[in-house]
């Protein structure tokens, strides 16, 4: 196993809350968002992938104006319909001569309310179609940024952080930020114009009334503010619960044959019943106190109601306004509570984007692997096939502080097999991630048929390499596919000659679509040996002129174990191969093996050499010599 790896682990995501009490369109409560540690800077910077779409923007803003405006204005103008409709009943009621109800004037008031609600959905569905263009755009260049970042990032990078947290900045981060923009976004802005419209309309109608209403505010938010204060500590304890549970089931699921083989099931059950009931108490609580905002505004934007017409009846016997601007109003004082709250809910939403953003922005202004040099760059080094590998005076650690490797000295002549043993963390696979460049020497040169590797790109130095590791790698796709990773434009002919050599042709061909089985994500519908064969078939047909091979037969019976060590030699014949091995009984015939401790190459030589030596690789040897004996005994 590489010293490495890190275990992946998905990292319990909160829920998405929606429209609707308790989300960014209802009258509820968000909970409290993740707040970012710079949010001026950050806005400012992700302002900027906003600023090659300022005509984009400033189209939604003007079409935001115009749908809310006339949406705005609708009420005032209804107002007109019914005062015309009571003073015709009104008429009739008192027997003025003459009098009737106006259906031409109505008809024309309706005429244009419907013009109004028509154009108001037109502008909206403008906004939107333009917001979520910009939105997709954003988060498109932002993702392509991502993708472009994570291939310049040097290997340390991935192994100081899990999987998961890589994962969630490139995938729920960049989500976040892309639903903020195309919908909370234009949300605050028609929130904030319907605020100001219809504070104006209601001045334009009564500022007594106006006035009444805006009384009311305090109280309302002084009633939000005194739930919010309880409720975020059941919001917190819902997240950390939820997180709890996501985890306990993903490790019970992923690691569910040996919850059985040890028969802890019901432990598991106990386990996820104790968490589950914390959840759903600290669940129910947050869900509750939630939910009491919405009756509790509607209860207070009542009591408005009735003061509005109360008064409003009194200012209409006294003919200070009519019939209909008290509906208007009424319909007024409805939408100036909802964008209120609207506004304070999309605020919170902001708060945990700039969140992301910053997460975002910090993995693309991570140290990247240093630049390839002008030689490199060039391509003035002319570069063999031999496979002549040497390092000098290597001095290497992970930290500038801790030098694991001293003063490496190694010599491989083309065509040579190197083994490399040693106990775990010993600095095998170290010795494997230098030669291919995956981390960056503190001292010294690695140089592979006499030119430093640091003169060659990358993509070059890694193309000489074939890798079958310990751990295999398989995509999701047709074992066609991943047998074909191995070299770009293989032929058909190609790919069953790998599997042959390989012996996985006939496995292959007894599966229902042969090489057209698809593998899923896992491969998890292959056995763990089948998954290794298909591994040195793509090693084969890539025919590098460096082998690196991770204890490859590890996971193989012996049998094919001894079909795949003959393919082995065939394949090695001719080209320098590392060998990393675990059963040292599997090495006997190398040119070469480096024993090393602690980072350092303490022993080399041939196995004979080594055991003539009676050093640390005969005690190492003879160790597992014995554990054979004792099991063979057994």
């Amino acid at each position: 196993m590489s010293e490495n790896n890190q275990e992946y682990r998905r990292p319990a995501q909160p829920p998405r809350r929606g429209p609707g009490p308790g989300g960014f369109g209802g009258a509820g409560m968000m909970m409290p968002p993740e707040k970012a540690k710079d949010f001026k800077g950050t806005l400012r910077r992700l302002t900027r992938y906003l600023r090659p779409k300022r005509l984009q923007l400033v189209v939604v803003l003007i079409t935001a104006i115009l749908s809310t405006v006339f949406s705005i204005l609708s009420p005032k103008i209804m107002g007109k319909a019914t005062t015309k409709l009571f003073e015709g009943v009104v008429g009739k009621f008192k027997g003025v001569p003459g009098a009737a109800i106006d259906f031409g004037y109505i008809n024309e008031i309706l005429l244009i309310l419907a013009g109004l609600y028509v154009l108001s959905a037109l502008f909206g569905y403008i906004q939107q179609y333009i917001m979520a263009g910009v939105a997709q755009s954003v988060v498109f260049d932002m993702r392509e940024e991502i993708n472009s970042k994570l291939e310049r990032l040097p290997l340390k990078y991935f192994d100081s952080r899990t999987h998961g947290e890589i994962l969630s900045r490139a995938t729920n981060d960049v989500d976040n930020i892309s639903t903020t923009l195309q919908q909370s976004l234009t949300q605050l802005i028609t929130s904030v114009i319907t605020i100001i419209g219809v504070i104006i309309m209601m001045l334009t109608i009564s500022p007594w009334l106006t006035l009444i209403t805006i009384i009311t505010l305090p109280l309302s938010f002084v009633a939000i503010m005194g739930i919010t204060k309880r409720s975020q500590t059941y919001f917190v304890g819902q997240q950390k619960s939820l997180g709890q549970l996501n985890g306990h089931v993903e490790e019970m699921y992923t690691g569910h044959r040996i919850v059985k083989a040890f028969g802890r099931e019901k432990e598991s059950l106990q386990d996820f019943d104790k968490i589950n009931e914390q959840l759903y108490d600290s669940g129910w609580r947050a869900q509750f106190m939630s939910g009491m905002i919405m009756p509790l505004m509607m209860f207070i934007g009542n009591l408005g109601y009735v003061l509005v017409c109360v008064v409003g009846g009194i200012f209409v016997t006294r003919k200070m306004i009519e019939v209909g601007d008290i509906q208007a109003f009424i319909q007024y004082s409805r939408q100036f509570t909802m964008p209120i709250t609207q506004t304070a809910n999309i605020a919170n939403i902001i708060q945990s984007t700039i969140a992301s953003a910053e997460r975002v922005f910090e993995l693309l202004d991570e140290e990247e692997e240093i630049p390839e040099s002008a030689a490199a760059l060039a391509g003035r080094t002319v570069h063999t096939e031999e496979g002549a590998v040497e390092f000098r005076h290597v001095k290497f650690g992970y930290k500038d502080d801790s030098i694991l490797i001293e003063d490496m000295n190694i010599r491989v002549k083309p065509g040579q097999t190197i083994a490399i043993v040693g106990p775990t963390g010993a600095g095998k696979t170290t010795l494997i991630n230098l030669l291919m460049r995956f981390y960056e020497l503190n001292g010294g040169q690695i140089l592979i048929d006499g030119v430093d590797i640091t003169d060659m790109k990358r993509s070059e130095l890694r193309g000489k390499f074939g890798m079958v590791l310990q751990d295999t790698w398989l995509f999701n796709g047709t074992i066609r596919d991943n047998i074909a990773y191995g070299r770009e434009g293989a032929t058909e002919a190609d790919i069953v000659r790998a599997a042959r050599a390989a012996h996985a042709d006939h496995f292959i061909r007894t599966l229902p679509m042969g090489y057209n089985t698809v593998l899923n994500e896992e491969a998890s519908n292959i056995s763990q040996g089948q998954k290794q064969l298909l591994t040195i078939a793509r090693a084969i047909l890539a025919d590098p002129a460096i082998l690196i091979l991770d204890e490859a037969t590890s996971s193989v019976d012996t049998r094919t174990e001894v079909q795949i060590q003959t393919a082995m030699n065939t394949l090695m014949q001719g080209r320098t191969s590392f060998v990393i091995a675990h059963r040292l009984s599997t090495i006997r015939d190398a040119d070469l093996i480096l024993v090393m401790n602690h980072g350092t190459v303490i022993e080399q030589g041939s196995h004979e050499q080594l055991l003539k030596q009676g050093g640390f690789y005969a005690d190492l040897y003879n160790s597992q010599f014995s554990e054979g004996e004792l099991s063979d005994a057994g």
